[in-house]
């Protein structure tokens, strides 16, 4: 039983570190904030990234899945956007990560 138990939390370790090396992504995250201000492009983003303080609609038109917060420092609860969708965004203190 103990072995099995070790086992796991080496795999789940070695499953971590696989994860936080994967690659940026390839395209763009475009955000619209206002009729009055030009889109936000974030070409092939990586790590994590303010929303600008009026962001209302995020499109990722990256090759990888983006994360969106409610707070700027991507931390907590978040909501996985798929390469070629969208989403409304949280103004103010949101985040993504790609």
């Amino acid at each position: 039983m103990k072995a099995v138990l070790v086992s796991l939390a080496v795999a789940a370790a070695t499953l971590g570190l696989a994860g936080s090396a994967r690659a940026a992504a390839s395209g763009d995250v475009v955000v619209f904030s206002t009729e009055v201000q030009p889109l936000d492009v974030y070409h092939d983003p990586a790590g994590c990234r303010r929303l600008p303080a009026l962001a209302h609609v995020l499109s990722n038109l990256s090759d990888q899945p983006v994360r969106i917060y409610g707070n700027p420092f991507c931390l907590g609860p978040s909501l996985v956007v798929q390469p070629g969708f969208g989403t409304h965004v949280p103004g103010g203190a949101g985040s993504f990560s790609a």
